[in-house]
């Protein structure tokens, strides 16, 4: 049989850093063997039962695959559970889209697009939040990073600002830069000056926090654009460079510390909408949530006996919902079932 050369969808469409793409392979071998074998049905019937298997998001996208799944980057792969070679494989490609304004219209354009029969193509849904997606990103990231490449910094700092403005042609904007320097002059944006980029105060700690975080170790922290940074010291940093102010942080603790600045890069996922409007749209929530919780406390405490304290209310996260919408390819899945079942058949 002839492998079955790989057809991209068309992303182009989507800002970078708003789709994530998975790969993973699974036996045919291993899958017949199970129905006729162990299970005694069949080839035809064997055939029918996989055509409808529909893997789960975790089987196509979890790190480390169960049989009859598994990963491999090799030209040739071979089953690592039966030994089978590359034409009893089948590939799943699967495209994970985040929801939200600057990628809805594309999403429903490209859906709009895949062909309907024979159930090619599934669509998934899956409710998540701004945390755990934050996380997400920043775990393929460092997939994709080669650390022992010197321009890493540069590439960490390129995909945080294609996912934080994903407007701008950031491709072209690094076209040849060799450093990336904080702008004692700008409030906000970014300039370019020869080879160098210059970020305002926010981006560029933004960026700083980016870095650690996709490069941290608990021994010895965290590899940024100023050196190795412990937690202490990036948290010194962005003190003095007044970050903590801009965003309102006046923990001192350091964990607590950590965890609000995670909250506060994870919180917007339509970074699109991270500009001074949707900045006062959650202020102007924040405050009136808060005066609300002010007027319910006044209220309690004064119904409650003298001298008894009023627990203080919880703060508010900034943790937001996030919808995951999935696309797996099942082209490779049921050409090749088709394949492997003429073998099997009488």
């Amino acid at each position: 049989m002839t492998p079955t050369k790989k057809r991209e969808i068309d992303l182009s469409e989507f800002p970078p850093g708003t789709v994530t793409e998975y790969t993973t392979l699974v036996c045919l071998a291993c899958i017949f063997d199970i129905f006729t074998r162990q299970l005694g049905l069949a080839p035809r019937t064997a055939f029918s039962e996989v055509k409808v298997h529909t893997p789960t998001i975790a089987e196509l996208t979890s790190r480390g695959a169960q049989r009859p799944y598994f990963d491999s980057d090799e030209k040739h792969p071979h089953c690592p559970y039966c030994g089978s070679a590359k034409r009893w494989l089948a590939r799943f490609d699967t495209y994970c889209i985040e929801g939200g304004r600057i990628t809805d219209a594309p999403r429903r354009a490209l859906i709009k697009k895949l062909p309907k029969a024979g159930a090619q193509f599934l669509i998934i849904e899956k409710k998540s939040d701004s945390r755990a997606v934050f996380f997400e990103w920043l775990d393929t990231l460092g997939l994709n990073l080669d650390f022992n490449d010197q321009n890493w910094l540069l590439e960490a700092t390129r995909n945080y600002l294609e996912r934080r403005e994903p407007k701008t042609n950031w491709e072209e904007t690094f076209d040849e830069v060799r450093a990336v320097r904080r702008s004692s002059r700008l409030a906000e944006g970014w300039e370019r000056d020869g080879a160098r980029l210059f970020l305002a105060p926010g981006l560029y700690c933004e960026a700083l926090l980016t870095q650690y975080l996709v490069s941290r170790s608990h021994a010895h922290g965290g590899l940024t654009l100023e050196g190795r940074l412990t937690l202490m010291d990036l948290i010194r940093r962005l003190r003095y460079n007044g970050y903590l102010d801009q965003i309102g942080l006046t923990e001192r603790e350091p964990g607590e510390v950590f965890e609000k600045l995670i909250d506060h890069l994870a919180s917007t996922h339509d970074w699109s909408r991270a500009g001074a409007d949707s900045s006062s749209d959650r202020s102007k929530a924040a405050n009136k949530s808060t005066k609300k919780a002010a007027k319910k406390a006044i209220k309690k405490s004064n119904k409650s006996r003298k001298g008894k304290t009023v627990s203080p209310e919880p703060e508010m996260t900034l943790t937001e919902p996030v919808k995951l919408h999935y696309i797996v390819d099942r082209r490779d899945f049921l050409e090749k079932a088709k394949s492997v079942y003429a073998s099997y058949a009488p």
